[in-house]
């Protein structure tokens, strides 16, 4: 995955959340979960390192805006 960019997390409450599942499903369940919680940027795809056995999947928050249940 790339670095994390400095203004990903320039202000309390933003939030990096690098995922590791053992597959798509169970990474893109996950991210739906925060995402019905805080606002988070929506992801498409997710990454595998060759010979890893996980998927990777990374989504940015922020726990500032905390959306209404």
């Amino acid at each position: 995955m790339e670095a994390i960019n400095e203004v990903h997390v320039a202000e309390s409450g933003l939030v990096v959340v690098d995922v590791a599942a053992a597959d798509d499903q169970t990474a893109f369940a996950f991210q739906t979960a925060l995402a019905a919680t805080w606002a988070a940027t929506s992801v498409e795809r997710t990454t595998r390192d060759p010979g890893q056995p996980v998927v990777r999947l990374r989504c940015y928050l922020d726990m500032r805006q905390r959306l209404s249940t």
